[in-house]
């Protein structure tokens, strides 16, 4: 048991009830879904809820039931009493950092940017923090502060009612001598632009861009359990089960059979080592450019890196220098040269770099 995390669970329990009732369909705030999270992170040994009670009646008893620790902080005027429960519960996490080290790890649930200091502090302490917000009231800049930021909205057993199509009432039938309008159908529901943002292809990019960030900035191997750190450390909200996934695991597998990366027998089972193709579409994408540069260099003898990415489009529409694991179109054309398929050169002149093909 020792290697595992010890957790410290702090609520500010007004922020995500009124969180989750305002923007999730009058849905009332369920406690299980986190606890469940959590218990896939460690072992929780602190649990605490801030709020007057008073207002949550039946919310009190849900999370007497799971053993946490309601902090009262009684009605008083206006905001004050909403300062009160902050500052409490600061103080409070604080205070265990200090007093208790086996805490590794302290979860902070709130939208709310006041707390964007005790995260900072807390990590100064050497604590992982976590935090956990309904998506909608959670503030931008919280996520950012943390290790890992997890959205209630998006935890396994969090059921959202779907949104209810408001109906008006039947028109009545017009009179003959008035002339009828035409009323205009309700627009369909669209889906969040968010969730179209959530594809496969752009998490190809983003996995490629930090393992090749990994290989260079490492001697060493690059495991999936570093990967995974090293993308919640880029981006807190990130989680392969919003791209379907159900680990982290059956994602590295998928990309690996779409050649995004190579997989191979890490130093512990179930942590294989991650790295991007030495060979594959690299090298065809490599021939795509010679093909493409001879095709355009005519009597000229030399094609403008400006404008060639269109042209590389134009012959293989999916092709994304960034998937191959390169930052810049440019870093891809530099590779390129260095494999000897095309040769670059910057020429004032132009003010471009210019790309000739190499001679066979």
């Amino acid at each position: 048991m020792d290697h595992e995390d010890r957790i410290a669970l702090f609520l500010d329990y007004e922020n995500l009830a009124l969180g989750a009732r305002d923007h999730l369909g009058g849905v009332a705030f369920d406690f299980r879904p986190i606890a469940d999270a959590l218990a896939e992170r460690g072992r929780v040994v602190v649990r605490r809820a801030y709020a007057d009670w008073s207002y949550f009646d039946e919310d009190r008893r849900m999370l007497t039931r799971s053993h946490v620790e309601l902090i009262e902080i009684p009605q008083r005027m206006g905001a004050s009493r909403k300062n009160a429960a902050d500052i409490k519960m600061a103080v409070d996490a604080v205070e265990l950092a200090f007093e208790r080290g086996y805490i590794s790890t302290f979860v902070i649930c709130t939208g709310d940017s006041d707390f964007t200091p005790l995260v900072h502090k807390l990590r100064e302490l050497n604590k992982r923090v976590i935090g956990v917000g309904v998506e909608n009231s959670t503030s931008a800049l919280l996520p950012p502060a943390c290790d890992e930021f997890l959205y209630y909205d998006r935890l396994e057993g969090v059921d959202i009612p779907p949104a209810r199509v408001r109906r008006g009432r039947p028109a009545r039938l017009p009179s003959p001598d008035v002339p009828r309008v035409e009323q205009e159908p309700e627009p369909e529901p669209q889906p969040a632009a968010e969730e179209a943002g959530r594809d496969v292809d752009t998490l190809a990019v983003f996995v490629a861009q930090t393992v090749a960030g990994l290989q260079g900035s490492s001697s060493g191997e690059v495991t999936a359990s570093t990967l995974k750190r090293t993308l919640l450390r880029k981006d807190p909200t990130f989680s392969e089960s919003d791209y379907g996934f159900r680990t982290f695991g059956e994602l590295m597998r998928h990309l690996a059979q779409h050649n995004v990366v190579e997989l191979a027998e890490g130093p512990a089972k179930g942590d294989p080592e991650v790295s991007l193709p030495e060979h594959g579409d690299r090298e065809v994408a490599f021939g795509l450019l010679g093909s493409v540069v001879s095709d355009l260099a005519g009597d000229e003898g030399a094609v403008a890196l400006s404008g060639l990415k269109n042209q590389l489009r134009r012959a293989r529409p999916d092709f994304s220098e960034k998937k191959l694991g390169y930052r810049s179109f440019l870093q891809f054309c530099k590779a390129a040269a260095t494999s000897g398929v095309v040769d670059l050169r910057w020429s004032p002149e132009a003010d471009d770099y210019l790309l000739t093909p190499r001679a066979a």
